[in-house]
């Protein structure tokens, strides 16, 4: 069902941070994974997207594996009680680009054959979190196994860009594939709760932080 998106204005597992935002209103849904059978439906939607881009080389990591291992927090986007996306947000991981303190949305993955309205509403929420975090930028990563300016990559990155996100080049990933490197500046967006509920956690500082050096 798909809805006209208007932008409007140390870890802990068991309790969300204090600017967590619950309006009852709210059409989407942004939360942690907090059982085996929401980890699994993640993990699934993964393997579904993998499949559904018949990806021709898979990817060095078992990034399903990463949704159901049990000291990751990932989130996800829900409507009406169906996953729509999911992702791991973590907090200035040693990328090895970029400068300074940011967001940084790990293995993110849509529910295949979607309108781009959830790309959209995941751009707005992740600005939005960061500025709430007092970070200033969101840091992402894509799969390009060749040239930015080849498709269907370059069609992936035009969306992306007409959203918000800027393309930072390309170059090897965390987990050692090669990626489009993605930014997108924090910006507050008091109003947004009425569309999306929040109840992320603030992400953990990633051990042996090298932004701040």
């Amino acid at each position: 069902m798909t809805r006209p998106i208007t932008p409007t204005a140390s870890e802990d597992r068991s309790v969300p941070v204090p600017f967590t935002q619950t309006p009852p209103a709210a059409i989407y849904e942004m939360r942690m994974l907090s059982t085996a059978a929401e980890r699994e439906e993640a993990a699934a939607l993964v393997q579904d997207r993998q499949h559904w881009l018949t990806l021709p080389v898979p990817a060095r990591a078992d990034i399903p594996a990463q949704f159901r291992e049990a000291q990751t927090l990932p989130a996800g986007l829900f409507e009406d009680g169906r996953l729509l996306a999911c992702m791991i947000p973590e907090r200035d991981p040693d990328l090895g680009w970029g400068q300074g303190p940011y967001l940084f949305l790990h293995s993110v993955h849509t529910l295949p054959g979607q309108s781009d309205d959830i790309t959209r509403l995941i751009t707005l929420w992740a600005s939005d979190f960061a500025a709430r975090l007092e970070l200033p930028v969101v840091r992402a990563e894509t799969l390009a196994r060749h040239a930015l300016e080849a498709e269907p990559l370059a069609a992936l990155l035009r969306r992306l860009t007409d959203t918000g996100w800027d393309v930072c080049g390309s170059g090897p990933g965390r987990d050692g594939d090669r990626i489009a490197r993605l930014e997108l500046p924090a910006e507050p967006r008091p109003g947004l709760s009425a569309l999306i509920s929040c109840q992320v956690h603030a992400p953990q500082q990633a051990p042996g932080d090298r932004s701040n050096a």
